[in-house]
């Protein structure tokens, strides 16, 4: 784990924009335009997926994918100019927000600035011909690890875009470079902005196999974390997908979140999401089930570690945006706006600041705390969409639901079920250290 990560990150929101479909236009001033909405979700960081130019050579749709990079230093002139982006940063900013861009330095399009000015910089065939060791990804070619004069100019991009006011990045596919890189960028990054923020697009764990069974260079996230402070989920991503699925018991889920406790440096930061650029939508997922789609979203929020919400969740998309072409956000009537902003803003509650975080059951409903003295809470979320009631580990009373304002009824330890979730404040009965006592040696029925 990198040593200067901050046990706060845990507790951020981040919200992730893809330009080109946001807002009407498309463009860096769209974003702007919505700033007091996305700062009134409680959103700590914008994250903006990849704003350079994109390649036309050998590109996917009408317009090209923006992981298809032609100049790591100027602006995707579809967006706005410089200083549109610049004026972004500057709102952002002053909306009490951050900014983190996409970095994709693996790869660039096959037109990029760089092909003919440094051809050695590319991985090449038996031919000479620069290539990608990914054949599924058609429209860019890789760059080859490690070069030192490829290194220079790569940290130098961020140590620009860190100047430019950018607070971090979010590095694509980085377990395909050496750590020694990131290790590195991140000690310059440093030097103009002590806390840059850096998270890791970790891969599947079957991505990681599959390349080193065919001799081919990947980091695992235990890696990573050297120069990380966070990092995707994706380790046990398909565990999670399966379980939502009703594919596997939702306790497997849960054993998999505690197996994480055990083989990552203490402070380990994953990233909790249900949906992203590269994942199907969370509504679509439980197949427009609305207690399930409320209930996961619920349950990942309260789960340690930062929460991530891509744009559009907040209005129960189901269509996954077109990565190659315009294909708008459905924003319709932001159904989930009041949850997601109830969700982001119990991230820094101080049971969850501060406090230790219980997996108590799977079945009939995911329950777990936070314990932290009078700040606790506790939540139950229907993932399995039952009906009837629970038995929780709570005092008989009423206790109001910090979700929707309702009252929770528990009588002889038992209550309803919520029709998706509900989360609660307690006082325990019993002194707080024989309440910890009795959160931890419960277990996962």
């Amino acid at each position: 784990m990198a040593k200067e990560t901050p046990r706060s990150l845990q507790n951020i929101t981040i919200y992730q924009v893809y330009v080109r479909n946001h807002g009407p236009n498309g463009t860096f001033t769209d974003v702007q335009a919505d700033l007091d909405r996305i700062r009134a979700m409680n959103v700590d960081v914008v994250y903006f997926m990849p704003i350079h130019p994109i390649g036309q050579l050998n590109k996917k749709g009408s317009l090209g994918c923006p992981y298809s990079i032609t100049d790591y230093r100027a602006v995707n002139p579809e967006y706005g100019t410089e200083e549109d982006f610049r004026a972004l940063v500057d709102a952002i900013h002053a909306h009490g927000m951050q900014v983190m861009i996409d970095v994709v330095f693996n790869h660039t399009a096959h037109d990029a600035v760089y092909i003919h000015e440094h051809p050695d910089w590319y991985h090449t065939d038996e031919n000479g011909q620069p290539f990608t060791t990914v054949p599924a990804w058609s429209d860019i070619i890789d760059l080859k690890h490690p070069n030192q004069e490829l290194w220079e100019y790569l940290i130098g991009s961020l140590t620009h875009w860190v100047a430019f006011g950018v607070d971090g990045f979010r590095c694509d596919v980085a377990s395909l470079l050496p750590v020694a890189f990131w290790r590195r960028a991140r000690e310059a990054c440093a030097k103009v902005k002590a806390d840059t923020l850096w998270l890791t697009e970790s891969v599947h764990m079957n991505f990681v196999r599959e390349r080193r069974r065919e001799g081919l260079f990947a980091l695992s996230d235990s890696e990573l974390y050297q120069a990380f402070d966070m990092s995707y989920d994706y380790d046990i991503w398909p565990i999670w997908d399966a379980a939502a699925a009703g594919k596997v018991p939702v306790a497997r889920y849960l054993e998999m979140l505690q197996m994480q406790d055990s083989i990552y440096p203490e402070n380990f930061i994953k990233m909790r999401c249900v949906e992203n650029h590269d994942q199907i939508r969370i509504h679509d997922r439980t197949g427009r089930d609305l207690n399930k789609t409320i209930a996961w979203t619920a349950f990942m929020a309260f789960n340690k570690g930062p929460f991530f919400v891509y744009a559009g969740q907040e209005s129960l998309e189901t269509n996954r945006t077109s990565l190659f072409d315009i294909d708008k956000v459905n924003w319709g009537d932001y159904a989930l706006t009041d949850l997601i902003t109830r969700l982001n803003a119990l991230k820094k509650d101080p049971a969850q600041r501060y406090g230790l975080l219980t997996l108590l059951a799977a079945d009939p409903a995911i329950q777990s705390a936070w314990a932290h003295g009078e700040t606790s809470l506790y939540g139950v979320f229907n993932v399995n969409g039952k009906a009837g009631e629970v038995s929780v580990q709570l005092p008989d009373g009423d206790y109001h639901d910090l979700l929707s304002d309702a009252m929770v009824s528990v009588r002889d330890g038992k209550c309803e079920l919520p029709y998706g979730a509900f989360i609660m404040r307690f006082s325990a009965s019993q002194p707080l250290r024989q309440w910890v006592s009795m959160l931890m040696e419960s277990h996962i029925e």
